[in-house]
């Protein structure tokens, strides 16, 4: 009934445990784009259908899978390596397509963050909403900052409420400040280059509301510690102990870095535009 694709770079780490996690599934997809370990090896392991493309964007890449990748099945799921399904996201996403109604061509999904083994449900504001399911030929991706959002849809977009497993540091705090720091310019450049009207701050959906909130949320004096105080203490992120300390320092320091660099490329724009007068 559906049909799953996983985007992949040297996840030999994690692939195993997500596609254990499919083994309902008929129809697993691997899209890879330059694994030098042993993912393709898991991949293949696992029955798997392994296909290749050079890594442009998030949004890009589920594009490439949904243009080119033959499945056999109507809907499509799209997870990352770290993302794990349980018993009750399996059942919840099943229940809804066959309850879906003609109009309903795609859907939202949450995840559980995971950190030591335990849920940040505090400190990750859960429930976060991103489109992950689309009835195929309906639906397509568009970028935003480092990630994606639902780009063209040809009808209207429900929720999977059921959450599902997210492993985000899995490899360790090394490897999420490296790609943190990637991320930080990528949402430094969408954030003062495609700022959203503010009036998407009061949008009723998460994916058109907090592209908005991020945006002119960083314009505000000191916002780093402020989404430190607003995580730890406001949401009551201290209940979940040293994890829970541990991950707001280092959102609020993603977000010093996002502010950091938005001022420098600010300052470059300026630059350019003295030279030309």
């Amino acid at each position: 009934m559906v049909s799953v694709v996983i985007l992949t770079k040297n996840e030999e780490r994690d692939l195993a445990r997500c596609l254990e996690s499919l083994k309902w599934s008929n129809d697993v997809h691997v899209l890879d784009s330059g694994s030098v370990d042993q993912t393709i090896k898991i991949a293949l392991d696992y029955n798997a259908k392994v296909s290749k493309h050079k890594f442009e964007s998030f949004g890009q890449q589920r594009n490439f899978a949904l243009e080119h990748i033959d499945f056999k099945n109507e809907w499509i799921l799209f997870l990352d390596a770290d993302e794990v399904v349980t018993k009750e996201f399996k059942e919840d996403l099943i229940s809804s397509i066959l309850e879906a109604d003609d109009e309903t061509v795609g859907f939202y999904c949450c995840w559980k963050m995971m950190l030591e083994d335990r849920w940040l449900k505090y400190c990750d504001n859960f429930p976060k909403w991103q489109f992950r399911v689309l009835k195929k030929g309906k639906a397509e991706f568009t970028d935003f900052g480092h990630g994606q959002k639902e780009g063209r849809v040809d009808g209207k977009l429900e929720y999977i409420k059921e959450p599902y497993l997210h492993y985000s540091f899995s490899k360790g705090w090394t490897q999420w400040i490296e790609r943190h720091n990637k991320y930080s310019s990528q949402e430094a450049e969408a954030r003062l280059d495609n700022c959203p009207p503010f009036r998407n701050i009061f949008n009723k959906h998460s994916s058109t509301r907090n592209p908005a909130l991020k945006s002119w949320l960083i314009k505000v004096p000191g916002w780093p510690l402020l989404r430190f105080l607003h995580a730890y203490f406001f949401n009551l992120g201290f209940l979940e102990g040293s994890p829970g300390f541990i991950y707001c320092t280092n959102m609020a320091y993603h977000e010093f870095l996002i502010s950091i660099k938005m001022r420098e490329l600010k300052r470059k724009k300026r630059q350019v535009e003295l030279k030309t007068i």
